[in-house]
């Protein structure tokens, strides 16, 4: 019964590799074969058929023979015995503690095909050079996965490609997750002893593919494009487990005064006027900080403003995540309501976290988000816009009363719990500032009308935990 529902499990499994997507679609390899090691001159040649290591390889190959009695393992061999790239993520999916797709995670995904594939074509000229008989054809037996014979008998034995492709599958993996290195390789270790136990390959054959695939990813190391998609692939990791990079690197980042100096500093995080009611952690000064990149493009949004009449003013910029920390605990501390007249007046603290008010990561520690509003020149006043900045409810939302993709007033307030609306000018105020932002590289916020961050942000990944002062 057992080898009746392993028969089945390797027919489904098989037919599901031969649906799976091309993996020469798109594939970019760091290295063409002429490039990579010539593995003929660095592995040593396979055992001969008298020796003592050929003894140990028949030995083997017999333990491999037993291991098939085992339900549980012989699955794992029908698992691992599939050629194909999604397969074989799917098997280190647990180890690596993520499943790895071309859809969920994009950048590992293609640092992954991009390097597999590099290094996978290795292994065909030892193969060809030795043309080493495998070990049921030796033995005139029937492997476990026997829907492979017809294919691989034809094949050189010496050295596995399940081997080589698994244990540089696991080598990449723990750079990406160097956390779950162990388990990572432990599981590599498995995949290629799954040859021996399938009847594949000999012991010696799987010893040399861990040999080429370390040989190979050494290589890939050398590679600009391959260390450029690496670290792509671990901020994606990081971004996608919460495991996100903290830095106190200031170095990329400008006085945004310097860079504009007509914009207006109200630093409400510096002061007590905000929804926490005391200075925040990590202000230490009343400033503005800003990558140069960000502060470059507000410079461009500051400069179309003022023909208008108008000055940027700046209530927050780069937020230091010791000051996200400050707003968590506050948000635990459900008592403390203080602030609540003034900014969120129609909800209950305890929904702050459910409703995305308050979250452990901000935009604005990635040093490339601002939050501000316009002055008007004429009037010496903020310009109107029907709100207060850090106001909790839809009366912030761009929105609210109107739709910012056309820029029309309708004057709907449905969505203000107790009938709040603002006026077509509010609005049209809003829109001011929205547009002049737009057009130079920002996206906006749908909760927040004064909140937009650079499109293209230097840092997308990287969190810095360095505080607001005055950077020489």
């Amino acid at each position: 019964m057992k080898r009746i529902c392993l028969w089945m499990l390797a027919a489904i499994l098989f037919c599901g590799s031969l649906q799976t997507r091309a993996q020469n679609d798109e594939v970019t390899l760091y290295f063409s074969v002429e490039e990579m090691p010539n593995l003929i001159k660095c592995l040593p040649p396979p055992p001969d058929t008298v020796g003592i290591d050929f003894g140990y390889d028949v030995m083997r190959y017999m333990w491999g023979k037993a291991q098939r009695n085992d339900a549980e393992r012989a699955a794992h061999v029908v698992h691992d015995a599939v050629w194909n790239y999604d397969s074989l993520f799917h098997v280190f999916s647990v180890p690596f503690g993520l499943e790895i797709s071309e859809e969920g995670t994009p950048e590992i995904y293609k640092f992954m095909i991009n390097s597999l594939s590099t290094v996978d074509a290795t292994r065909l000229k030892p193969k060809a050079f030795y043309q080493r008989r495998r070990p049921f054809d030796r033995f005139h037996e029937h492997m476990l996965t026997s829907y492979e014979e017809a294919e691989l008998s034809g094949e050189g034995s010496y050295p596995s490609g399940h081997g080589q492709r698994g244990y540089a599958c696991a080598l990449l993996l723990s750079e990406i997750n160097p956390d779950n290195a162990d388990t990572i390789m432990a599981r590599g270790f498995m995949y290629g002893e799954s040859r021996v136990i399938t009847g594949a390959h000999w012991q010696s054959d799987v010893d040399a593919s861990r040999l080429c695939a370390a040989i190979g990813v050494g290589r890939l190391h050398t590679s600009r494009a391959f260390l450029a998609q690496l670290e792509k692939a671990q901020n994606e990791f990081q971004r996608l487990t919460g495991k996100l990079p903290l830095t106190d690197d200031a170095s990329q980042f400008v006085n945004l005064t310097d860079v504009i100096p007509d914009a207006i500093l109200e630093i409400r995080y510096f002061g007590t006027y905000n929804f926490v009611g005391t200075r925040v952690d990590g202000y230490m000064e009343p400033t503005a900080l800003l990558t140069k990149q960000a502060a470059d493009a507000l410079k461009a949004v500051s400069d179309d403003v003022m023909k208008l009449g108008y000055r940027l003013k700046i209530y927050d910029a780069y937020r230091p995540q010791c000051a996200v920390d400050n707003f968590v605990r506050w948000a635990a501390d459900i008592p403390d309501t203080l602030m609540k007249p003034y900014f969120y007046p129609d909800l209950d603290k305890s929904v702050l976290f459910d409703q995305k008010y308050i979250m452990e990561k901000s935009g604005h520690t990635r040093g490339s988000t601002v939050d501000l509003t316009l002055f008007d020149m004429a009037t010496e006043k903020e310009l109107d816009m029907g709100g207060t900045f850090d106001w909790f409810g839809p009366e912030s939302h761009p929105d609210f009363c109107g739709n910012p993709e056309t820029g029309e007033y309708t004057g709907d307030n449905s969505a203000s719990p107790i009938g709040r609306s603002i006026t077509e000018e509010q609005f049209r105020n809003r829109m001011i500032l929205r547009e002049a932002m737009l057009r130079h590289g920002f996206k906006a916020l749908d909760s927040e009308w004064w909140h937009f961050t650079l499109k293209n942000e230097p840092y997308p990944d990287t969190y810095f935990t360095f505080p607001v002062k005055q950077l020489k």
